[in-house]
């Protein structure tokens, strides 16, 4: 059942799909906290990272692979912004299981820009990429402006080339305000293991505790990404959706390259406990672009936005993040 609060008649109103997930959950409490506006969410799985904010959310429990369903949310919560980040967000399970992948991010994606034509509505909607669909970037090709050819090196980013061409293509066939945004790499609390930040932390976390030896368990340490806070992302998805173009797509991030080697070694300095790395090799990727680093200015100068907290603070919020989470 979906869980109603009293609505405020003129009161601006969002839809955030996925609200329980790692961004949809920051990107609530930034909504909450510097907007007026109602929001609204729908919810799949665990709610843990929202249970602090249930009081102040409308949440539908809803699987969004039938069209009928997502459009029965959006006549219900009448949002006068949608932001998309229901996902399989995952590259290696895309590997694994690579339609699940395709049929999963597309079909919802699809989903929610034709509820919105059929409905009628003028709902802007953010339309979340990835900077995985630049994929095999050249060198010459530093920094990533969006005018940079898409060549995909998995499944997941296949899947979000292809959201990212419905949100163009429900612009320009049907009118519908969509922007769409590629965000890098972000970093921050309540990041789901599978990615490079929280599953170190969680190894240090634990080595912390005694609960496993003192040895992270790496994969390629050379690669360099461009590293956002989770906080700052949404701050910008924010300003995307009151202030973007329809049609157009910005990237968003850091504008510096990071290394993995770095990143770590950062969080090693933080441990409590001495800590050395060994190689696995299924944390081996089959293609690892050596650089990723995006050049955001047409973002910037769309919306002056920039990112405000640092890489030591996020690392910092996310080790102390799974300290939280392992010693439950």
């Amino acid at each position: 059942m979906a869980t109603f609060l009293m609505r405020r008649e003129g009161f601006v109103r969002a839809l955030i799909t996925g609200i329980s997930g790692f961004v949809g959950s920051h990107l609530a409490e930034y909504l909450l906290e510097h907007t007026d506006w109602q929001v609204a969410g729908t919810v799949y799985g665990p709610e843990d990272n929202i249970e602090h904010l249930r009081d102040r959310l409308e949440l539908y429990p809803a699987e969004l692979s039938e069209l009928e369903t997502v459009t029965s949310v959006i006549e219900q919560a009448k949002p006068d912004y949608i932001f998309h980040l229901a996902a399989q967000p995952l590259v290696s399970l895309s590997r694994r299981d690579p339609w699940a992948t395709l049929a999963n991010n597309i079909r919802l994606q699809l989903n929610i820009l034709e509820a919105v034509a059929r409905l009628g509505s003028t709902t802007r909607i953010l339309v979340v990429g990835s900077s995985e669909e630049y994929g095999l970037v050249q060198p010459d090709e530093l920094p990533i402006k969006e005018t940079n050819p898409l060549r995909p090196t998995s499944p997941y980013a296949v899947s979000k080339v292809a959201q990212d061409m419905l949100g163009l293509q429900y612009h320009l066939s049907h009118k519908l305000f969509t922007v769409r945004v590629r965000p890098f790499n972000h970093i921050g609390p309540r990041q789901r293991l599978g990615f490079v930040a929280p599953d170190f932390a969680r190894q240090i976390a634990e080595a912390e505790a005694g609960l496993q030896g003192p040895v992270i368990q790496v994969g390629n340490l050379e690669p360099q990404r461009d590293f956002s806070d989770v906080r700052d992302v949404v701050r910008g998805y924010h300003l995307l959706i009151t202030q973007g173009e329809p049609g157009e797509v910005y990237n968003l991030g850091s504008e510096q390259a990071r290394s993995v080697r770095e990143l770590l070694e950062k969080l090693m300095a933080m441990s409590k406990v001495p800590i050395t790395i060994e190689q696995d090799p299924e944390r081996l990727r089959p293609t690892d672009v050596p650089v990723m680093v995006s050049d955001s200015t047409k973002l910037r100068e769309q919306t002056g936005w920039r990112p405000r907290i640092s890489f030591e603070q996020s690392l910092q919020d996310v080790l102390d993040y799974w300290r939280e989470q392992v010693g439950k």
